[in-house]
């Protein structure tokens, strides 16, 4: 395979179909993400953020019930769970109904960092979408819900 001066150049059948626009859009967002997390959320990504607000939102869960609410799978879910234990962000305790199901919490402190992580993703959302103006932002954000089925 021959190596290019510029890896950055779009064979011109592609890059006006919206199946690679979308897909150069969300690496993006993903790696403005990763680089927001990286910078204020203390070791923390969007999957652990994803665990946070779902515990928020809809309270105490068990393990498995968070992976498949969030779309997480299971392994995943544990071993994010480990992380954010140790951070003091969530607990785990045992179910009294069922001794082999852990039921998740968020704790006050898991909250306080949710709401920090909130303001970076806020921020990460302004800068994704600069290049739109208001107007142009609701649309996008319309026709995104629409094409992912929400």
């Amino acid at each position: 395979m021959r190596e290019h001066a510029n890896p950055r150049r779009t064979p011109d059948r592609l890059k006006d179909r919206p199946t690679w626009l979308l897909g150069q859009a969300a690496a993006r967002a993903s790696a403005l993400l990763a680089a927001g997390f990286a910078a204020h959320g203390d070791g923390l990504r969007g999957y652990h953020y994803r665990l946070l607000a779902a515990l928020e939102q809809w309270g105490p869960a068990s393990q498995a019930d968070l992976g498949r609410d969030t779309g997480i799978d299971r392994s995943d879910v544990t071993a994010a769970l480990t992380e954010l234990e140790a951070l003091d962000l969530v607990t785990r305790e045992t179910d009294p109904g069922h001794r082999r199901r852990k039921i998740v919490s968020i704790t006050k402190s898991g909250t306080t960092k949710l709401r920090k992580l909130d303001a970076v993703l806020d921020g990460i959302q302004q800068e994704l979408l600069a290049p739109l103006s208001p107007t142009q932002q609701e649309q996008f954000a319309v026709i995104m819900a629409r094409l992912s089925d929400q």
